[in-house]
């Protein structure tokens, strides 16, 4: 009997038709890996994890063309405000002879932040931003035209002085962070700090340039120039900002992109002045910068007062050597200010440690026995006060809700005047009480001591983090299941 040929199996697992080969399945294509695109690393289960390089580059905001017309907007701003500055200061010279009188009339701008502080920063979360910084550079040119038609006219007293420097103060609790926080949005959050780096660049240059010039100008055109010419500055930026465009991903994750800045906040309940300021007094993060920039401000980090006494006194040094160690002072900033824009994740705990860092160098610097010697140590205490100011500004603008970013810097900018209140006296009594040299050294070790106290305190708070493998992978063979984390 023949035996016939037996039937092959369906692939299906049914039986092929007699008289019909069974079609060849060709084996599937190996899979490729799909392109991912990886912001972060986080898990640490895959030990074939490559690492992905990460932009630090300090100018990498300027790869945004929003941020490059907003930056040349800001030069052209600051270096009007500086020359209306010190044409200010000047005029109030020459109106009363008197400096005490100059120091008031920077006192009165200023006092508008104590009182007003978070008023301005709740009415940045309620309006639309780029609205608001329009408006507000817009009532500030219109304040400096009002001061260059008063002066054409000779009709410039200092009570009119003294009002309008008032209202430049209210307008610019509002305008500071309106500005502050339209340019971060302008940005990816990552690129915040690299943002305001390049803002604090900007700031010194304008502030060299806008002194300079202001001098200049009133040799040549006279006082009422240099107010026009700051008038016309304001106009400026009012004129580019509806033309810069947020990044898509300045937007927090789960909020509102109204609530970035480009619409309203979301809720009327949120409104009110007093969430800023509660939100800010239960967020531990905010509070601790509070202590750490208030430490620092009232025994460490106001050296123009500090090493202009030990200059002319202990170190028996003239104008000229001051302006040598106030030269090294601005050149430490602005190199703190390009390695603060390297900055990506800034924490509280870097915050402290710039701080007390620098607090040591002032110690050192206390005991300094010749200027060559002081020289060397001014320029790190200059960059880690920049790197510091850098991240604190950038955990202060990133850290709370979009819709109340606006009134936690309305309540920062009300605690940053009462240092700078208290902060003079604090520091001019205790070089009374212990010399210039004294009070450098007691007042950094105060500071180290306390900020060294405070992070061996907040460590042994902190549980040691830990990694588990996971249950359907073995520990590797020598190692533990449980390990601690890198």
């Amino acid at each position: 009997m023949r035996r016939g040929r037996p039937r092959a199996a369906h692939p299906s697992g049914a039986p092929a038709r007699p008289g019909r080969q069974p079609r060849r399945q060709s084996p599937p294509p190996p899979a490729q890996p799909a392109l991912v695109r990886v912001s972060h690393v986080t898990s640490s289960a895959s030990p074939s994890s490559v690492p992905i390089a990460v932009d630090r580059s300090p100018w990498r905001s300027l790869r945004y063309p929003s941020m490059r017309w907003w930056s040349v907007a800001n030069l052209v701003s600051n270096v009007g405000t500086w020359m209306q500055l010190t044409v200010q200061n000047l005029l109030v010279l020459q109106l009363t002879g008197s400096a005490a009188a100059t120091g008031l009339s920077m006192s009165v701008q200023a006092a508008p932040g104590l009182l007003m502080g978070l008023a301005g920063g709740a009415a940045v979360d309620r309006w639309p931003r780029k609205l608001t910084a329009v408006v507000s550079q817009a009532l500030l040119g219109a304040v400096a035209f009002t001061m260059a038609l008063l002066v054409a006219l000779d009709q410039l007293n200092l009570g009119v002085l003294m009002v309008l420097a008032a209202v430049t103060g209210m307008i610019a609790t509002v305008d500071g962070p309106a500005c502050a926080l339209l340019g971060n949005d302008l940005v990816r959050p990552e690129d915040v700090p690299s943002a305001i780096g390049v803002g604090s660049l900007v700031h010194n240059a304008g502030r060299l340039a806008g002194a300079a010039l202001g001098a200049v100008v009133v040799g040549l055109l006279g006082t009422a120039a240099a107010y026009t010419a700051n008038g016309l500055s304001f106009l400026f930026v009012a004129a580019v900002i509806p033309f810069l465009k947020p990044a898509v991903s300045a937007v927090s994750a789960g909020t509102d992109r109204k609530e970035a800045g480009t619409g309203r906040a979301p809720a009327p309940a949120e409104q009110g002045l007093r969430q800023g300021l509660a939100f800010f007094l239960r967020r531990r993060r905010l509070v601790a910068l509070a202590g750490i920039g208030g430490l620092s401000a009232l025994f460490g980090r106001n050296y123009g007062l500090t090493l202009v006494v030990l200059v002319t006194g202990p170190l028996a040094g003239d104008a000229a050597a001051f302006g040598a160690v106030s030269t090294v002072l601005a050149v430490g900033g602005v190199v703190g200010a390009v390695l603060g824009a390297r900055l990506r994740r800034p924490t509280v705990r870097l915050v402290g440690i710039l701080a007390a860092g620098g607090a040591l160098l002032q110690v050192v610097a206390g005991l300094s026995p010749s200027l060559a010697v002081l020289l060397v140590l001014v320029l790190p205490m200059a960059v880690a006060e920049s790197v510091s100011e850098t991240a604190t500004t950038t955990l202060l603008q990133t850290d709370p809700p979009a819709h109340l970013r606006g009134r936690v810097l309305g309540v920062w900018g009300t605690v940053r005047t009462v240092w700078g209140l208290a902060a003079p006296a604090t520091l001019g009594l205790l070089m009374e009480l212990a010399g210039a040299r004294g009070a450098l050294v007691l007042g950094g070790l105060v500071v180290a001591a306390v900020l060294g106290s405070g992070c061996l305190v907040q460590s042994r708070r902190m549980p040691a983090s830990v990694v588990m493998l996971p249950e359907d992978k073995p520990a590797v063979a020598g190692r533990p299941g449980l390990d601690t984390a890198a």
